[in-house]
């Protein structure tokens, strides 16, 4: 699991090799310009963390994780370009640590053993991910409460041809969510996707935060290919 510690954020969510961001506090306009003096719960010092103003009426902060040896400059390049005015993106840049899945190398990864904490979110997007605790989720979300599980708003985007994170493990981590009692998850395959992000992709996340978050403005301009 991992987290983002700030003085308005305490949050857990399982992202690894994909990216993930979380919509939380619509009101919040305070966030931390860099967060390289900040440490992670083992002693692994955070990187900088990035932040994109809204350019209109402020209507929703995302906190945006980065995937498996990224960082949040990278990411906040990207989602600057989206059509989406009214939000302020949150990139926060994760300690480099060893990992096992890495063969013990170090790398930059939001990844952590930390328990039971409860979590209030407003929408969830997840791109080319899936979840390592999968077989330790149930309705009690492993020890991680979410309120209003049932009710909150999950987007899952992958690609068929992804050969880093297969797609079945996209597909089998949205029916877990859905049997651990997240019942608002949509999952939305791209048929000629790989690892890596599109503008069709890109369209789709930005359609669904204008929907799901009621923004102002509905209008769609192409994003450049980006790798995840």
């Amino acid at each position: 699991m991992c987290e983002i510690l700030s003085s308005h954020v305490f949050f857990f969510l399982a992202a690894v090799t994909g990216c993930i961001s979380v919509i939380v506090n619509m009101n919040l306009t305070d966030a931390p310009m860099d967060s390289g003096d900040s440490t992670a719960s083992r002693g692994f010092k955070f990187g900088s963390t990035y932040v994109v103003e809204s350019k209109g009426k402020h209507q929703a902060t995302i906190v945006w994780l980065h995937g498996l040896g990224d960082d949040g400059l990278s990411w906040s390049q990207v989602l600057e370009t989206l059509p989406l005015p009214n939000i302020k993106w949150i990139c926060p840049t994760s300690p480099v640590q060893p990992l096992t899945l890495f063969g013990g190398n170090s790398t930059t990864a939001f990844v952590g053993n930390r328990t039971g904490c409860p979590t209030r979110l407003d929408a969830v997007v997840g791109l080319s991910g899936w979840l390592p605790c999968a077989r330790a989720l149930s309705n009690k979300g492993g020890g991680y409460e979410v309120d209003g599980r049932a009710s909150l708003p999950i987007l899952l985007c992958h690609g068929r041809f992804d050969d880093v994170v297969r797609f079945r493990y996209g597909e089998k981590s949205t029916k877990k969510l859905i049997s651990a009692g997240f019942e608002n998850v949509t999952f939305k395959p791209f048929n000629s996707l790989g690892h890596y992000i599109n503008p069709e992709e890109m369209d789709e996340v930005a359609s669904w935060l204008t929907s799901t978050l009621e923004l102002e403005g509905k209008s769609l301009n192409k994003t450049s290919n980006t790798c995840v």
